[in-house]
């Protein structure tokens, strides 16, 4: 249920997603982009991991560099994104439809 380094287009050019977590259907509900330990998470983290997402069009996006995490959920209709305090567990992700 877990893929790595997942192959996607994104405007014609060949592009890979470091982590996709799939739910129910084998739908993709989380995209993970990962940053080595000495590359700070900031708003470029997040603007590649939205680029991604308009392929994807998960519900949950996080960004790490191992040291630092952040996780969000994207609600897709309403244009928003709501930072979560936590990981939401599996069973939440598992049963997650795009927004």
């Amino acid at each position: 249920m877990v893929g790595v380094e997942v192959s996607l287009t994104l405007n014609g050019l060949s592009k890979r997603a470091d982590i996709v977590v799939y739910g129910a259907q084998g739908r993709p509900v989380l995209l993970v982009e990962c940053k080595a330990p000495g590359v700070p998470v900031d708003q470029r983290t997040f603007e590649q991991a939205a680029r991604y997402n308009t392929v994807f069009h998960v519900p949950y996006l996080m960004v790490t560099n191992g040291l630092t995490h952040y996780c969000c959920r994207v609600d897709h209709e309403r244009g928003a994104v709501d930072f979560l305090s936590s990981l939401p567990v599996y069973e939440v992700l598992h049963h997650s439809r795009p927004t």
